[in-house]
């Protein structure tokens, strides 16, 4: 019979995680008539790209920059949401990218005048 070593610690410590930091940018698309709006519409999905690119260039390590589907805040887009702090912002420019980027990951200090505070209960869906 085979045995399998028992392991109940399930702690991760942050030198474990593959990533340290992983964002979410919605890049939702609706049509333009949409009531909502979306953030694809706003240019979500070039910024993303952007930071990505950005990221890169700045030769950041353990950080992964994702594309997302509707994050249910669409009257803020576009939004991002990094982890692991949860933290959500709104960006409309490659300088609001670039400042998340260096302030938030890069320094750790996060950049209040896009922060949201999004309250659970207000989420659609």
């Amino acid at each position: 019979m085979d045995q399998v070593a028992e392991n109940t610690d399930t702690s991760t410590s942050a030198d474990e995680l593959v990533y340290q930091v992983h964002v979410f940018c919605c890049t939702n698309e609706r049509p333009p008539s949409h009531w909502r709006g979306s953030c694809g519409a706003k240019r979500g999905r070039q910024l993303c790209d952007y930071m990505c690119r950005l990221a890169m260039t700045l030769g950041m390590k353990r950080i992964r920059i994702n594309h997302a589907g509707c994050m249910n805040v669409c009257e803020h887009g576009p939004v991002m949401v990094i982890y692991p702090e949860g933290v959500w912002y709104r960006f409309d420019t490659e300088e609001d990218v670039s400042e998340i980027l260096r302030s938030h990951i890069g320094a750790g200090k996060r950049v209040e005048r896009l922060r949201l505070s999004i309250d659970p209960n207000s989420i659609h869906g």
